[in-house]
């Protein structure tokens, strides 16, 4: 099992290679690039100083400065050397720096980390307390009217997407025509630094329990039917039914017995709690004003901001893959006879 362990961490390095050496590759030649931005900014600028009125030679661009500028944001080489710079750079953890922000990637990253790492722990964490003892009791109940009403409200809630939630909450709670209750958005209040030890706490849970809701509305139904009917598939097993005849109780047999096999499926996306920085979900984070890990990625694709760009793939490529491997550990964890060669 550790061969395989082994063999799995090793297959991270040329998976990494490939999936930065494609988006890289597309960096370079997709249309709309950096430099292709630069001069338009330098043409638009030229037009509002009074350069339109001279035509369309007044706004013309020397080779030169084409030239300086390609050499500028690193599209003066071939993009296969240019490649193999970066990578050294990543190798020395050095990422380059913003062009929207001009400061290494590293402090824009940093920024967003704390914000996507509270979400991200918040959500996980709520999505599986709630979802795995509401299924293990959709289960027992199976059938019953407790069971129908639920199966109806999580896929209602699994029908709609999280965005679309977010906003119908802002609407319903967030003051104007009808409740003030929650913030309109943001991570915590204006007069935040005034506020104590505990309010700074409470300010934050405050802030975070509309998106949090959104961020795992979608989650639940899956969750919760896939303990649910995992559960019920081994209580219907052999070992189950010598259990039940030997005179244990329905408690015993579920939470000693059965529980912990019931487990097993779970386990696959448990191994997301080590890319639980990058969950930020793009629209819920526009609705609710959060700058997260979600909204940072699409600014700085629309800004071609490829510096950032990439240090969000080098980011979510490795610790998807970390989390690949962490749930193949879990699963040998709760299924001690699964043994990996």
């Amino acid at each position: 099992m550790i061969n395989y362990f082994i063999r799995r961490i090793l297959i991270i390095i040329p998976t990494f290679l490939g999936v930065t050496f494609i988006v890289f590759t597309i960096t370079r030649f997709a249309p709309g690039g950096p430099v292709e931005m630069a001069i338009l900014r330098y043409r638009q600028m030229q037009m509002e100083g009074g350069g339109g009125a001279m035509g369309s030679h007044g706004t013309a661009i020397s080779e030169e400065m084409v030239e300086k500028l390609k050499k500028i944001y690193g599209f003066d080489k071939p993009f296969y050397i240019s490649y193999l710079i970066w990578l050294g750079n990543v190798v020395r953890f050095d990422l380059g720096e913003s062009y929207t922000y001009s400061k290494p990637v590293w402090d824009v990253i940093k920024a967003r980390f704390p914000i996507s790492l509270r979400f991200g722990v918040a959500g996980f964490l709520l999505a599986y307390l709630v979802c795995i003892p509401l299924g293990v009791l959709k289960a027992v109940k199976h059938g019953s009217t407790f069971d129908f009403t639920s199966s109806a409200l999580v896929f209602i809630g699994y029908a709609i997407p999280g965005w679309v939630a977010g906003i119908v909450l802002l609407v319903l709670l967030g003051g104007g025509s009808f409740l003030d209750i929650f913030p309109l958005g943001g991570i915590h209040s204006m007069d935040y630094e005034t506020l104590s030890l505990f309010g700074k706490f409470w300010d934050n849970i405050y802030h975070m329990i509309l998106p949090v809701f959104c961020y795992t509305l979608g989650s639940f139904a899956s969750l919760t039917i896939l303990m649910k009917n995992s559960l019920i598939e081994n209580l219907g097993k052999d070992y189950v039914r010598t259990a039940f005849a030997k005179g244990l109780s329905e408690k015993t047999v579920i939470f000693k017995h059965t529980l912990r096999n019931s487990l097993i499926p779970i386990a696959t996306g448990l191994g997301s709690v080590f890319s639980i920085v990058i969950s930020g979900a793009l629209l819920i984070e526009k609705v609710f004003n959060i700058h997260g890990f979600g909204l940072l990625g699409y600014n700085s694709i629309l800004d071609r901001d490829y510096p950032v760009m990439l240090g969000i793939l080098v980011f979510s490529s490795i610790l998807y893959m970390l989390g690949n491997i962490f749930s193949d550990f879990l699963y040998c964890v709760i299924d001690p006879r699964i043994r990996l060669d």
